[in-house]
């Protein structure tokens, strides 16, 4: 099965994986309990379980509700009028960095295997690519978070589930890898059955085994979500080499 979902632009600037990092309340964070942010870029990074009722004042303070203004107290008597002051007019604001976040999801690899299916690799070759091109569209794209996350159907047991998400977890870190992508760039991790994907709740236990295995297959994935920030103004269109003049020829002289 080949499936291939991208989300649009969000969060965060690349950061080194930290192999002691964990996720609490929607971001990642160390062993400190402190919120794991970007390197250069100063924003924090989010996991899969992320939502807006999970966002703190640290990370997206735009998100957090803010307390109602208190009433003004009671105006005094106004002053005698005056002129207006002149306001120096103020600057224009520098273009703010686009938070983008782009992700794929590689489903349906093959049942208690750990190896991407051939649909996998052209989907995660696409994704990458289209990457590429967004770096050349921008003046500076700044890519240095890729989060890896290995998933798996609910047969079977928890414990062997778990390891056999995390081996499929570095199957695609490795092909990323291989790419040439910095490895120590890349955070991945296993989820096991933990996190299914909604239509296969329809697939009824009761099912002949092979069916069953058939139906669950979505839930046999990879996410790969990649965060970093871009600015926000396009390069300018290249312009094209002007072409050599060209003389007439000359006629021949006539003898």
């Amino acid at each position: 099965m080949r499936s291939a979902l991208k989300i649009t632009i969000a969060v965060a600037a690349f950061v080194p994986a930290l192999a002691f990092a964990q996720a609490k309340d929607g971001y990642l964070t160390d062993t400190r309990g402190e919120v794991v942010k970007a390197a250069g870029a100063g924003v924090c990074v989010r996991t899969s379980a992320w939502t807006p009722a999970l966002a703190v004042a640290e990370c997206d303070p735009d998100l957090v509700k803010k307390a109602a203004p208190q009433k003004a107290a009671a105006a005094a008597p106004k002053a005698a009028a005056a002129k207006p002051e002149t306001k120096p007019e103020a600057k224009p604001k520098k273009p703010q960095p686009l938070n983008i976040e782009e992700k794929i999801e590689l489903q349906g690899m093959e049942f208690n295997k750990a190896d991407m299916t051939a649909d996998n690799k052209t989907d995660l070759d696409a994704f990458i690519g289209d990457l590429a091109k967004a770096n050349k569209q921008r003046s500076a794209v700044r890519f240095g978070a890729i989060i890896v996350t290995g998933h798996t159907d609910r047969i079977g047991s928890i414990k062997h589930n778990m390891k056999l998400s995390e081996k499929r977890a570095i199957t695609v870190k490795d092909y990323i890898v291989s790419k040439g992508y910095d490895q120590k760039l890349i955070f991945w991790e296993g989820k096991g059955p933990k996190q299914p994907i909604p239509v296969t709740k329809f697939c009824d236990n009761k099912m002949k085994r092979k069916q069953l295995i058939e139906c669950l297959a979505p839930n046999r994935r990879v996410t790969v979500e990649v965060v970093g920030q871009a600015d926000p103004t396009p390069k300018p269109a290249a312009k094209p080499a002007a072409k050599p003049e060209t003389k007439p020829e000359a006629k021949p002289e006539a003898k």
